[in-house]
């Protein structure tokens, strides 16, 4: 399991078809970044979005429409420097691996000095978007490196890996409710464990893909935990994401509309479960790639709330 959220593509070695047209020198950078594979920081900006909605219907305000922005770009930076980051680790891994050895510092395009000095560029941007809120909200944003760093060493070490990249992924419910309040409520939290285990679920769906790989290479996933039984796994995930989401809602008061968005979501996650089939590597690609798309009916849900709750508080 190699940086596992969204980078599968057609071939190891070439980027997509929209990375061919940009210059020589840009491309093994953009695919350092995943930029030809934007699943990967839209799910990452997904949790900032519900907690900056979900904090609009705790306060009967409209959502933060400059919070969302802002989020967008830091997100895209972010993915990008985690990306990066775990390619610098496990450039030895890559080489050994069908799939991942034509990747820019595994075929050696460019060196580990420069990858990493790519690392520090975007993260630079992030801090810079971090900068634009509160005190609380850049501590809270400091702190997420601690995960992020710790990510890509616990696939040597643990079958559950996919946790440490939940705790990552799903940061952003926290920020982005510090982002407006300046400070955390338990339904921040509530929604933080429920992405956390979203997340958990939909990696698990994604690492179907490369079990012999991984298992290969000596490394570890959620997938190989659960064996045969990866259905239930991923059920009782969602599940238990989603009574935590629900607590998070019935902390904020949320109405029709939030329940309405939280449906859709459920509903999506719940075919999702009933999709899986743990031979199928490129039907475990679709279903792991629809989570944003089911991550938007939640998000629509508590917008529209927020939006009727700050017209009719």
């Amino acid at each position: 399991m190699t940086d596992r959220v969204g980078q599968h593509g057609a071939s190891p070695d070439l980027p997509d078809a929209t990375l061919r047209r940009w210059p020589a020198a840009v491309r093994p950078y953009a695919q350092l970044a995943r930029w030809d594979r934007p699943i990967g920081w839209q799910l990452l900006l997904a949790p900032c979005w519900w907690s900056t909605a979900l904090v609009a219907v705790a306060t009967h305000a409209a959502p933060n429409l400059a919070h969302l922005a802002l989020f967008t770009v830091g997100s895209i930076a972010m993915r990008g420097a985690g990306s990066t980051g775990n390619d610098i680790v496990d450039r030895d891994i890559d080489r050994a691996v069908e799939r991942t050895r034509g990747r820019p510092l595994a075929s050696r395009r460019v060196s580990t000095k420069q990858a990493a000095a790519f690392l520090v560029a975007q993260s630079l941007v992030g801090l810079a978007v971090l900068l634009c809120f509160n005190g609380f909200t850049v501590a809270l944003g400091v702190a997420a490196l601690l995960p992020v760093a710790v990510y890509p060493f616990m696939k040597r070490i643990t079958n559950w890996p996919q946790f440490v990249l939940g705790l990552a992924f799903a940061w952003g419910a926290l920020v982005g409710w510090s982002a407006t309040a300046g400070s955390l409520a338990w339904p921040a939290l509530a929604l933080y464990a429920g992405a956390i285990l979203w997340t958990m679920g939909y990696d698990t769906i994604y690492a179907l893909q490369d079990i012999a790989d991984d298992v290969g290479a000596g490394i570890g996933s959620t997938a190989i935990q659960f064996g045969d039984r990866v259905r239930g796994g991923v059920g009782a995930l969602y599940g238990l994401g989603l009574i935590a989401v629900a607590a998070a809602l019935v902390g904020t008061g949320t109405g029709v509309w939030g329940w309405m968005g939280f449906a859709g979501f459920a509903a999506h996650l719940a075919w999702q479960v009933s999709r899986i089939r743990r031979e199928d590597a490129s039907h475990a690609r679709a279903l792991f790639h629809s989570n944003f798309g089911a991550s938007l009916l939640l998000f629509a849900g508590l917008a529209v709330q927020a939006w009727a709750s700050a017209a009719h508080p």
